[in-house]
């Protein structure tokens, strides 16, 4: 089953794909456009300070089993990011998710595929998926 916003942004993407068709500048723009998203994330920490980061070892008892684990980690987070944040981080996603798709259209996947294949993955796998 295609996922209908899935195929119209593959669409659009490939209607605007003009500067960047080649792959090396597809794989360049993505790798750079992830680092732009981690950025985002940090700057959200140090310069605004809407979100904390608060990273200690977890202590994971000896019995704990797989399960456990989803109550057991957390994120290291601590607050919620504010709109301006937000705004920058979403829009920083949006680019990265423009050259994955742009990755997608110029090998000739379907970006719904990929994202259909990868939820069977990990709805069979489950918490065995990336352990």
């Amino acid at each position: 089953m295609k996922d209908l916003a899935c195929e119209q942004f593959q669409d659009t993407v490939s209607q605007f794909l003009i500067r960047h068709q080649s792959i090396l500048d597809i794989l360049s723009k993505s790798q750079e456009s992830n680092a732009r998203v981690n950025r985002a994330v940090v700057k959200a920490v140090t310069n605004c300070g809407c979100v904390k980061i608060k990273a200690e070892k977890h202590d994971i008892p000896p019995e704990a089993t797989l399960a456990d684990l989803k109550t057991l980690l957390s994120t290291h987070l601590e607050g919620e990011l504010c709109p301006n944040c937000r705004d920058i981080i979403v829009g920083e996603m949006g680019k990265s998710l423009f050259y994955m798709t742009a990755l997608c259209h110029s090998l000739g996947l379907n970006l719904s595929d990929v994202l259909q294949q990868e939820n069977e993955k990990v709805s069979t796998l489950r918490v065995f998926n990336f352990t």
